[in-house]
């Protein structure tokens, strides 16, 4: 007879009060941080007045985290406590049981207890994954139709939009309640014998095998709706055969009708499993041969037979086979992401000698943006920084503003504070948090224009009343009557502010220098953002949740305090609206004498049918991000709309959300679902804000690099893929590998009635480097308008990286480079634009030099310009208007027969026989010395060249930028002197000429 096994040893006392307290400090300390957690993002979303967004998510989550852990706890609990209902009262007697009778004796005492614990520790974590579902639920309640039906089964959009994706998680809750109810009431049947490995008789009770053989038929039922909507989901898998989303000939034809199939087959296997189980044979042979035969059909219906139907019948003719799926993924895709309006419009660009009108237009050649908003950052800090702790970021950005009933371009900034540039001193918890809490104006320049050897003419953001700078304007052009930035791109999450004034009068913000008398102005927020935490309880409570005591001991915290925090513009906006995804690259502008940043919010979907599915990360990076912008995350989408123009109040922070996109279904469904009133009409946006609203930067690059493939609409002509473009690698570094951003201009392109402010895009053919097509987005009477110009295929037109290479490989134009660089400086260029004009292609490139000096900054020096196809016809010239002239007087030398060697350099004046080394004994000789003008502007080249020397050697970068322009000028003066004096030996020696490393 079997020794009965003794219980397992019971714990002392002493252990379990110490364990009791450990789980109640972690409890304690756990729901302290989350209920801190809580009552600080309720009262910031008081302050910002969208508290419906705070209650609508929160009781979304608690009422899923309840739903689902109490339905799927209560499920697995039942079927435990059904498993211990059923054990058999008598067990045979085996050295089995007598293994199991330890547990069961450590089990039965307590079992209700055993199994709450199990249900509610399986039902916590179901919650808690639940409660991340909240997005989906929201969309599923409220979502309505797009008005679009699928091509295959002719069910509206919005049911894979809506609904689909919470009915697939019901399903893996599903799933995963059955298989945990099937392993617990297993291993309950098993202890407590109604399941047995040896012995004699039967392995399993009739219970058990009742109970065991429903959760099991319970399964295959589940499988066969995953079946049906396994079907559903085949609309938004990826075609192997023609590389593109959506199911393709083999899925609908071999595939689908084997999912209906499978889904058959489930039913009649779960009734099998029931019936054969409990009611005819009462023993497992037959359902376990069920399940076998499901799982071969499976695969020979669900596997074998679709491959077969691709390798036999498919591949050999995919071409016409995949050609009406191909259609379909063209299509959706186009519609998906808003871009099935856009037709490219051919444009020849074949006149490739610069015309006349180049020097007469006004739509075009006037407005070409110089200024490059990633290179004159640093210019924007040096000369108006002012302060080290001020800073205008990596990269500033360009809007368009009316002067004197003038639209044009300007390139903007605003200056911040930036808490990582106090120094030592200056950075402790006072000053950081109560004295530096703001930046102060919007810095513009217009982008076309420079002025002092290069610098930008700035025309607002000044300190004091009137500008004091010689290169600015003498007043503020863009009045801002709050100026004070508290919200801004170069905040962080813990760059929080505490201000209101401590007495009577007594100000302490440092507000801004004074630049008349070198003094220092402080200031008191007056501005309605903020949280009041004047009371002994709002300051304990942000102590705690800031890890900061002076929240409690700083006399700088006050009865009149506000708390200011997420005072970044696109964190503030993310946090208001998290269904958004933002655009990287918010901007600022002034609107009704305030500075607003503007941002783009998108909705976005992954399950629209047959639509291209991207990753937002990767089809956005290129040279710019994460200098001035914003990574986007990892997201993969395959619908996108700019559905909201959101702002953020740079003073008060104030946050709203205006609709731009009234026809997009998945902004209704959230604005729905937050009550209604969550997003303002498109009505309701001021026409003063509308005027700075710009086609998105991340919206434009999706589509840009979707229309590489997707303006081809053919099948067939898809399928090959001969006609794809490609989005072009930098021009000045292209094995850097990283993409050409897209660029804002205030121009005209053909076909358009008037300039307008656009974003534009070179595109290359896929594998080569010339010109394939010119893609731009704009807004036309407030709506989003795509256009593509689109080259002949066999274009001779250069692309970016070709007519860069071209431009400064021009051997007249190299040295001219060198002469900008040398050890004391380097070049860099600025924006590549490709400007269409007089059916022929203008490209202009601004040449910026920047000394190697400490503190040192780019300035603008020349302008490289070239026309047709990118090496013919090139300058480097001091500004686009002796450009353009040099450009012209090319173009008119072409059309009076005299064609311009390669690579565009100026031919020389024919040589007088009297200089040829073989014309006389004497040819080598020295030459005459020249005469009366002549010898006036050769002297003058020598002295602007000793000037340059001079420059060198002292360091002063602007004097040696005005010192080479002085030398340029001087070099024309004497070449037009020598073309006037024919007397004058035009074969001798030029002029010297500065090496780059003289000087030093």
């Amino acid at each position: 007879m079997a020794m009965r096994s003794s219980p397992l040893p019971r714990m002392s006392r002493r252990g379990r009060v110490t364990i009791g307290v450990l789980v109640g400090v972690f409890l304690l300390f756990t729901l302290l941080g989350w209920g801190v957690q809580a009552w600080t993002d309720w009262l910031w979303f008081d302050e910002v007045r969208y508290t419906q967004v705070f209650t609508g998510v929160l009781l979304t989550q608690v009422l899923l985290f309840l739903a689902v852990g109490l339905g799927l706890a209560a499920f697995v609990g039942g079927n435990l406590w059904l498993a211990y209902r059923l054990r058999p009262k008598l067990r045979p007697h085996s050295l089995e049981q007598a293994t199991l009778e330890r547990y069961r004796m450590l089990l039965a005492p307590r079992i209700g207890t055993w199994i709450s614990l199990t249900a509610v520790v399986l039902g916590l974590f179901a919650g808690l994954s639940a409660q991340g579902r909240w997005s989906q639920w929201l969309l599923f309640r409220n979502g309505g139709d797009f008005g679009v039906k699928d091509p295959e089964f002719g069910i509206d959009v919005g049911f894979y939009v809506f609904q689909l994706p919470f009915w697939r998680y019901l399903l893996g809750v599903g799933f995963t309640a059955v298989v945990l109810a099937l392993i617990g009431a297993l291993a309950v049947h098993y202890i407590f014998g109604g399941v047995r490995l040896q012995g004699v008789g039967d392995r399993m009770t009739g219970a058990a095998r009742a109970h065991l053989s429903t959760l099991v038929a319970f399964f295959v039922l589940l499988k066969a709706i995953a079946y049906v909507l396994d079907r559903r989901a085949m609309l938004l898998e990826y075609n192997e055969g023609a590389k593109l989303y959506g199911a393709g000939y083999a899925d609908v034809n071999a595939l689908l009708p084997a999912k209906e199939i499978l889904a058959y087959i489930s039913v009649v296997v779960a009734i099998a499993i029931i019936v054969f189980s409990n009611a005819v044979m009462r023993n497992l042979v037959w359902p376990g041969i069920s399940l076998a035969l499901l799982g071969v059909s499976a695969v020979a219906i669900g596997g074998i037979y679709p491959w077969a139907v691709q390798t036999f019948e498919v591949k050999p003719s995919a071409r016409d086979k995949e050609a009406p799926y191909i259609q379909r993924s063209i299509d959706a895709t186009r519609a998906a992401f808003d871009i099935s309006e856009v037709q490219a419009k051919g444009y020849a660009a074949s006149n490739l000698v610069p015309p006349a009108s180049l020097a007469t237009d006004t739509s075009v050649v006037p407005n070409v943006r110089l200024l490059d908003p990633q290179l004159v950052s640093e210019t924007y800090t040096q000369l108006q920084q002012v302060r080290g702790f001020y800073d205008f970021g990596p990269k500033l950005d360009i809007d368009r503003y009316s002067m004197e009933n003038k639209t044009s371009d300007y390139v903007v900034g605003v200056r911040e504070i930036n808490y990582g540039e106090l120094t030592d001193q200056q950075n402790n918890w006072i000053n950081r948090h109560t004295v530096y809490t703001h930046g102060y104006g919007l810095v513009a320049a217009p982008a076309n224009q420079v002025v002092c050897g290069g610098q930008p003419y700035f025309v607002s953001g000044f300190l004091g009343e009137k500008a004091q700078e010689a290169c600015s304007s003498q007043a503020e052009q863009i009045p801002a009557s709050q100026p004070r930035i508290y919200y801004g791109e170069r905040m962080q999450a813990d760059d929080y502010a505490i201000v209101g004034q401590a007495g009577e009068g007594k100000n302490a913000e440092f507000d801004r220098p004074t630049p008349t008398t070198g003094g220092e102005q402080y200031y008191t927020y007056t501005g309605e953002g903020g949280v009041e935490i004047g009371s002994f309880t709002r300051r304990l409570l942000y102590s705690i949740k800031e890890q900061e005591t002076n929240f409690l001991l700083s006399e700088a915290v006050n009865d009149n305090s506000k708390l200011l925090y997420v005072r970044n513009p696109r964190d503030r906006v993310e946090k208001v609206a998290p269904f958004l995804t933002l655009d990287g690259d918010p901007y600022p502008a002034v609107v009704g004498g305030k500075v607003q940043w503007i941002i783009d919010g998108y909705t976005t979907s992954a399950t629209y049918p047959y639509a291209e599915r991207i990753n937002l990360q990767q089809e956005t990076t290129d040279e710019l991000t994460n200098r001035g912008t914003f990574q986007l995350a990892r997201e993969n989408v395959n619908y996108m709309r700019n559905s909201v123009k959101a702002t953020v109040d740079a003073y008060d922070g104030t946050v709203r959300l205006y609709e731009f996109d009234d026809g997009d279904p998945v902004l209704k469904a959230w604005n729905k679902a937050f009550g209604g009133d969550l997003v303002l009409p498109k009505s309701a946006i001021p026409a003063d804000l509308a005027a700075h609203f710009r086609y998105p930067a991340d919206m434009f690059k999706v589509q840009r690099n979707l229309l590489t493939k997707f303006h081809v609409t053919n099948p067939g002509d898809f399928y090959s893929g001969q006609d794809f473009w490609q989005v072009p690698n930098v021009p000045d570094a292209p094995d850097s590998g990283q993409k050409q951003p897209p660029y804002y201009l205030f121009t005209q392109f053909p076909n358009q009635d008037a300039p307008r402010f656009q974003l534009t895009s070179a595109v290359t053919p896929n594998g080569r480097q010339n010109l394939a097509a010119l893609i731009s987005g704009s807004y036309v009477d407030g709506q989003p308008k795509l256009e593509v110009l689109e080259l002949p295929d066999q274009t001779r037109i250069s692309g970016p990286v070709q007519v860069h290479q071209q431009m400064t490989n021009n051997a007249t134009i190299r040295t001219e480079l060198n002469l900008l660089s040398s050890n004391q400086a380097q070049v860099q260029y600025g924006n590549l634009l490709s400007l269409p004009f007089g059916n022929g292609m203008l490209y202009v490139e601004p040449v910026y030099v920047k000394s190697n000096q400490q503190d040192a900054y780019p300035l603008l020096q020349k302008v490289l310009l070239s026309y047709g196809d990118g090496g013919s016809y090139v300058v480097l010239a001091n500004n686009v208007s002796d450009g353009i002239k040099q450009l012209v007087e090319q173009g008119k030398r072409a059309g009076q027969g005299s064609t311009p060697p390669p690579g565009g350099e100026t031919p020389p004046p024919p040589t007088s026989p009297s200089a040829s080394p073989s014309a006389s004994p004497s040819a080598g000789a020295s030459s005459p010395p020249p005469s009366g003008d002549l010898a006036a502007a050769a002297q003058r080249v020598q002295t602007a060249i000793a000037e340059v020397k001079a420059a060198q050697a002292s360091g002063d970068f602007e004097r040696y930028g005005r010192a080479l322009k002085a030398l340029d000028e001087a070099i024309t003066a004497f070449q037009q002197a020598q073309q006037g004096n024919p007397a004058a030996p035009s074969g001798g020696n030029p002029p010297a000429t500065p090496s780059p490393s003289s000087g030093g």
